[in-house]
This record gives structure tokens, sequence and C-alpha cells, in this order.
């Protein structure tokens, strides 16, 4: 059996704030914010939600795989900031798409998200629950940035990018001799530094408490810990994923990271003893977007040709919680 990605969508906002417009509500400027983060403009939101952007982007790589949505098994939407805690965004997108044989849920993994999600998708149609899954990320960041704040509000940008995953019988062997599919995954956390990085829900509130809780519900960010943690962690994790497939840096056509810090990234090509050019970025046009950017990166370089059949891919993110991931695919 082979598991594959045969389709792949995006979606972004219409709106793209520049980095120029930013400077007139904080005291920073564009060349300081290119300098740190690599990031120029971001896509925000002025009325798309979490779920309807899940659902253009899952619409999208239907229509590239040849599906419709009765064809659908499972939906899964990683996201840390969907509109309603009930019901989940996953539901919300199904009744949109029309998928009403799927099963569907949220998974929150926060930037890591989508790898979680997709993950988990594998596992099922590797167990043979289900024949294939929609797998998107897809955020609305907008909402939880303190626009007053110009640590985080600089970063984060709104987006969805799904994918199409399906198990089909026997192996695809590519060109190149390479068999399409998955070929390793490794996830982690470190819960212990979980507060470097965080974001409230709701407080307790009922009519029992002594004290009512004060309500902060803004995103904040230690991000030197951040910035440590993820050139430390990435690489060792691509690397630990490599090595479970008894694969070499050298066997990498591409390196798909989480679109967070361009330093970052660079970073991980240098600690990798990798080329950079082997690693495709878009921040630089729609900033920070959690658990989209590797899914809208993925579509991008994929509506491109940028990605062909036989390319061996490594996807690789961290976020909140702290959580880590990498897998490692051939592109079939």
């Amino acid at each position: 059996m082979t598991i594959r990605i045969s389709g792949t969508g995006s979606a972004l906002p219409k709106r793209a704030v520049t980095n120029q417009e930013l400077s007139e509500l904080v005291d920073t400027s564009d060349q300081s914010i290119r300098e740190r983060t690599g990031i120029g403009e971001r896509r925000i939101s002025t009325g798309d939600t979490v779920a309807s952007l899940a659902a253009s982007a899952c619409t999208q790589a239907l229509e590239m795989a040849g599906k419709t949505a009765e064809d659908v098994d499972l939906i899964l939407v990683a996201t840390c900031s969907p509109e309603l805690l009930l019901p989940c965004c996953a539901c919300q997108v199904q009744n949109s798409i029309g998928a009403f044989r799927a099963a569907a849920f949220d998974l929150n993994a926060a930037c890591a998200g989508f790898l979680f999600a997709m993950d988990t998708a594998y596992a099922y149609l590797q167990a043979g629950l289900y024949k294939n899954a929609l797998v998107v990320g897809s955020e609305v960041l907008s909402k939880l940035v303190d626009w007053s704040d110009r640590s985080t509000c600089v970063l984060f940008g709104d987006g969805a990018g799904a994918v199409y995953l399906e198990a089909e019988p026997g192996e695809i062997v590519c060109e190149n001799g390479r068999r399409a599919g998955i070929e390793a995954i490794l996830q982690g956390a470190d819960g212990a530094k979980g507060e470097v990085l965080s974001c409230r829900e709701r407080p307790l509130g009922n009519p029992f408490l002594q004290e009512q809780q004060a309500f902060d519900p803004y995103v904040h960010m230690d991000g030197r810990a951040v910035y440590k943690f993820a050139t430390r962690q990435v690489p060792d994790c691509i690397a630990a994923a490599l090595s479970q497939a008894g694969l070499a840096v050298e066997d990498v056509d591409l390196f798909l990271l989480h679109q967070a810090n361009e330093r970052i990234i660079a970073s991980a090509a240098k600690r990798l003893k990798a080329e950079l050019d082997k690693f495709p970025m878009n921040l630089q046009r729609v900033g920070n977007m959690s658990s989209a950017t590797i899914p809208v990166l993925l579509d991008e370089l994929n509506r491109e040709g940028r990605i062909q059949k036989g390319d061996r891919l490594v996807l690789s993110g961290f976020g909140a919680g702290l959580t880590y991931g990498a897998t490692v695919l051939v592109w079939g």
C-alpha cells in the first residue's frame, strides 16, 4: 500500500499588510522587521474565518486530486485559532464542502499542528480504518495578536493550506527508483518550556469564585527562548527522522520548514550542512501562519511545478507546547 498526497490547496485573505503600514501602528520599521525576521508583508483577514479559509483550501485540494466531497472519509483541521470551541472547525468544514460521509475533528499542536494532523491521518490510513483524508492547517492569528505589541504583531498572518491524502494498493515506483509515500515520522514535545509561547483561553468564571480572574486574550512570546529552541530542535529533529529512514541530508531534494523566521531556517540549513536553496521560503509574503505555513508553501511549490514525482521532501515544524516534528516523504 502507498499513502501519498494527491492534491494540495491553499487560501489566503486578500488584504496584504506591509511592514510600512505596521510602522504606523507601532514603533518599528520595514528594515527592522526584515532584518529580524525576513518578513515583508502578511495577509490579514477582514472577514475570512478559520473555517471558510479551510474549506476553500480543501476544495482546491479535492479538485487537484480529481475527487469530490462525497469521496472524503476523514477531515482533520489543525488550528489554534478557531472561531468556536463547539462545534469543532472540522465539522464546519465538513458541512461547508458537503463531505457528509466524513468523520471530522480538530487537532491543536500550534505551528507544528499540520504535521501532527497529517501524521495522525497517515496512521488512520495505515491501519485501514479510512482510505483517504483531507488534512488542513488553518489560522486567523490576527485576532489573537495585540496590535500594540511590536514584538508579536509583526510576525503573524492568516491563511490555510490543505492536502488530500489517500491510500492506494501496491507500490508506486517513480522514474528515479524511489518509492512514493511517507518514509519516516518523528514527533516530540517539551511541555516544561510551554510558557515561552502562550495564549490564554477564557478564564474560570462562576458564582462560586471568591475573586474573578483577569482575562488576557493575546499571544505572548519569549522570542529569544523560542529562537534558541527552534535553532537546536529543528535540525536535530530532521536529522533523527532521516536517520530513522536510513537516509542522509544529501538524499533530500527540498526541506519545507515552518515559516516563522528566515534566520531560523538559515540556521537549520547551516547546522544540517545543506544548501540554503533547498529551503524554499514564502514568509516574505505571508508571514508566520502557524499550522498553515507548511501546507501553503507545499501548495505553492506544487502548483509552480517545483516539486516533481520522485522528489524527496522533509517537512518540519515547531510551535507552542513546545511541539516539534519532521516527516520524510517521496512525492508521487
